[in-house]
């Protein structure tokens, strides 16, 4: 029973992974329709500018200034690039993200090398809890308390303040918005600079457990947006509740059937898909249902 309670948590540890970025992902898709395939290239740079930064300021510093960098880097895309394609096919957003990704990747081989990069976790941080039979490291149940409060600060945003106001109604109608005189260009640029931050931050601090290296990003954005199915595209609460799901039935396939442990969330996907083909919480799209 230790083993399964141990194997149920780590998977919603990786669930939770994927849900900071597939939390990033809906709120960029939500206001501006964006689906961002270079997610996961984000991902990565806050995971090599956490190690760049941790040598100087420390891993707690390098756990507030990573993101915080990225964000800068993905608003300065969002206006200079990405923001000329918002009228146009949503296949040029879908093509520039995807390039996008393939420069990152390279660009981040070209200044640290192609080699993987080791990352400590901190001294402080190190140990085990130890109750009874249960054993958890303390790293693991500090990145379930950082998720938490990234999750409580987003909702408060989101859902409590003025500019949260301004992204709900911009995701439900924009030309109304637009309309009353609020620009929501500014608005647009920080939603994205707050999802890639996000995901860098989700890359800090996977990094001690994953390790980094250019190519990171790529599986953790497939299992990103597989929440995001299941949730339903947009849904705040629909991304936590998948997040979970995807993590327990992982860990409980990899306490039965370790093989498996991968094809699981996809086939959780499928069943719910069958079922509900918005996902849990999505809008009603009528081609398919």
């Amino acid at each position: 029973m230790s083993i399964l309670i141990e194997q149920i948590l780590n998977g919603v540890l990786v669930g939770a992974f994927f849900t900071l970025l597939a939390l990033g992902l809906s709120i960029i898709f939500s206001l501006g329709g964006v689906v961002n395939l270079a997610h996961g290239a984000f991902y990565a740079i806050g995971a090599y500018l956490a190690v760049t930064f941790a040598s100087v300021f420390g891993y707690p510093g390098a756990l507030l200034i990573a993101p915080g960098a990225v964000a800068v880097i993905g608003m300065a895309i969002e206006v200079t690039l990405l923001r000329r394609l918002y009228q146009d096919d949503p296949i040029l957003t879908l093509l520039f993200t995807f390039g996008l990704a393939i420069v990152i990747e390279q660009l981040l081989r070209l200044i640290w090398g192609p080699a993987g990069i080791p990352f400590n976790i901190p001294e402080f941080l190190r140990g085990v809890l130890l109750i009874g039979g249960f054993i958890y490291p303390y790293y693991r149940l500090f990145i379930f308390g950082l998720v938490l409060l990234a999750v409580f600060l987003i909702w408060l945003l989101l859902a409590k303040t003025k500019f949260g106001l301004i992204v709900r109604a911009g995701a439900s109608d924009p030309e109304i918005v637009e309309a009353m005189g609020v620009n929501l260009k500014p608005v647009q640029t920080a939603i994205f600079g707050l999802g890639v931050a996000l995901a860098a931050f989700s890359g800090v601090i996977a990094a001690p457990l994953a390790g980094v290296q250019p190519a990171m990003g790529n599986d953790v954005v497939m299992a990103a947006f597989v929440i995001v199915v299941i949730g339903g595209l947009g849904s705040f609460w629909g991304v936590l509740l998948a997040g979970v799901l995807v993590g327990v039935v992982r860990g409980i396939t990899i306490t039965f059937f370790p093989p498996a442990a991968e094809a699981s969330m996809y086939a959780l996907m499928v069943l719910i898909l069958l079922v509900r083909p918005r996902g849990l919480f999505g809008e009603r799209m009528e081609r398919l249902e």
